[in-house]
């Protein structure tokens, strides 16, 4: 005989949704009673514990990689971004693609809020990109008249998760892994960048302090028109300065260098600063002093500029209101507004070249150009601020024979000996011998058009100077641009 088995009542749907909707009732009331009545520090103390309770049960490790360390960019962060751009995982349903300008391949990056999963030597490694929305302070916009906003600002985050017997082998070797890996990623897919100053960076918003575009200024040492010899002492002190991080942190010196590029406008300047950014392979940053309010957003734009860049600080006479001028204004004007100019100062200009500011950052080359070396302060001027002058000078022959290569592309004619001898009595810029090569791609039109040019320019010349009086001439002797009669026509360069 079996034995006599028992009815067991299985409880209805009804009967289970009734009591799981009372137990969310009972654990939303109780929630609510201990945010009323609980004081805050024993709530958290609670709360802490119940997480740790519930994370003792997972067998799984999460960590997070913050996209930004204070004030800085993480580099575990963007090296993660690197590591994983090229990862199609086949449980991923998002990705965001793009097609950069003037690129070939299509770029696949990670989706907000959306898991890759990798395998490093034979163990599965789960990433997340999290993306959150959160209210930052009250702003008064100057441009919004009475009206304050509040501002939204995107915090992001890498979560990095894993079985916990696995944790030796992450921070020991996947982590190392991943860092070297994004480097050879980084050196295989850079397209070299110009930044320029982003619209939101005053707004709260830390990534939009800059926005890039692709560098695709064609300018080479080999297309300079310069003299060969400035163009090689410059080549060599960037390859000597590129090599020598070592001896930099052996003397206690920040690893960077100042350039200062001077002389007439069209004699090249932002072509040579093209050129060294093809040829170390560095980004551009390009710095607008005047869109600069205080010295402290003067400050987090140069922490927010990566390694192995070129900041550019043009027309540096022009650009900044110094501090006699400013205390000159704040005379004028003791009530100042939100309109009124830029208020870095040159301390704060200091500073940023040389103070301890200037240390948050590896192998950066600021450059300076101006064309008027006369109007700066002496204080700009000396070594470790601008270790290397360099004159930007009106065409020489040797400048014109390589204009001639890369315009026209010929090497030697019959009308190079007379245009050689106009160019050494007239001044005239490369840009405007590059003009006028433009003109006709026949070479004999292309030359004797420049010559007409060339001879137009000096009779223009002569006649200046006959007019002239014998004091004025004594003033000519020092140039506009801060340079002596003995410099023009030539090329300069000074290394301190």
């Amino acid at each position: 005989m079996f034995p006599q088995t028992q009815n067991l009542q299985v409880p209805s749907t009804k009967t289970m949704i009734s009591a799981v909707a009372s137990a969310a009732a009972t654990a939303m009331l109780l929630r609510s009673l201990a945010r009323d009545y609980l004081p805050h520090e024993l709530r958290n103390y609670v709360y802490l514990k119940l997480r740790t309770f519930f994370s003792s049960l997972s067998s799984q490790l999460t960590l997070v990689i913050d996209e930004f360390d204070g004030l800085s960019y993480n580099q575990l962060f963007k090296a993660a971004q690197l590591y994983l751009k090229p990862t199609i995982s086949p449980n991923t349903k998002r990705f965001r693609v793009s097609m950069p300008v003037k690129e070939t391949k299509i770029s696949v990056t990670m989706e907000r809020n959306e898991e890759i999963v990798d395998t490093f030597n034979g163990v599965q490694l789960k990433w997340k990109l999290v993306s959150k929305q959160v209210q930052s302070k009250w702003l008064t916009r100057p441009d919004s008249g009475p009206y304050n906003s509040v501002l939204m600002n995107e915090v992001r985050y890498m979560e990095l998760s894993f079985h916990k017997k696995h944790k030796d082998m992450v921070f020991q070797n996947y982590l190392t892994h991943v860092l070297e890996k994004s480097k050879e990623v980084k050196e295989e897919r850079k397209t070299l960048k110009l930044f320029t100053l982003g619209g939101d960076r005053m707004r709260g918003h830390r990534v939009e302090r800059w926005q890039s575009v692709n560098l695709d200024h064609p300018a080479t040492f080999d297309t300079l028109a310069t003299d060969v010899n400035v163009k090689e002492m410059i080549m060599e002190d960037l390859e000597r300065f590129v090599k020598r991080k070592e001896f930099y942190r052996k003397v206690g010196k920040a690893w960077k260098r100042g350039y200062l590029l001077f002389g007439p406008p069209g004699t090249g300047k932002s072509s040579l600063i093209a050129a060294m950014a093809n040829y170390l392979n560095f980004d551009i940053y390009d710095l607008e002093l005047t869109e600069v309010r205080r010295n402290s957003d003067l400050r987090n734009l140069l922490i927010s500029t990566a390694n192995r860049s070129i900041l550019v600080v043009e027309d540096i006479d022009c650009s900044i209101e110094l501090q006699d001028r400013l205390e000159k204004a704040r005379v004028m004007n003791p009530f100042p507004s939100h309109q009124q100019g830029t208020q870095v100062t040159l301390s704060g200009l200091l500073n940023f070249i040389d103070g301890l500011w200037s240390s948050c950052g590896d192998e950066r080359i600021i450059v300076f150009t101006t064309n008027h070396k006369d109007r700066l302060d002496p204080a700009l001027l000396r070594p470790g601020r601008m270790d290397v002058h360099i004159h930007m000078s009106y065409c020489t022959p040797c400048g014109f024979k390589m204009l001639a290569s890369n315009y026209l592309g010929i090497t030697e004619h019959s009308l190079f000996s007379d245009i050689e001898m106009l160019i050494e009595t007239t001044k005239v810029t490369p840009a405007e011998v590059a003009e006028h090569l433009l003109k006709n791609e026949e070479p004999e039109i292309a030359l004797r058009g420049l010559i007409e040019f060339l001879e137009g320019k000096k009779r223009e010349s002569d006649e200046t100077k006959a007019s002239k009086a014998e004091g004025t001439e004594e003033v000519e002797g020092k140039g506009n641009n801060g340079t002596t009669e003995a410099e023009k026509g030539k090329h300069i360069i000074r290394i301190m």
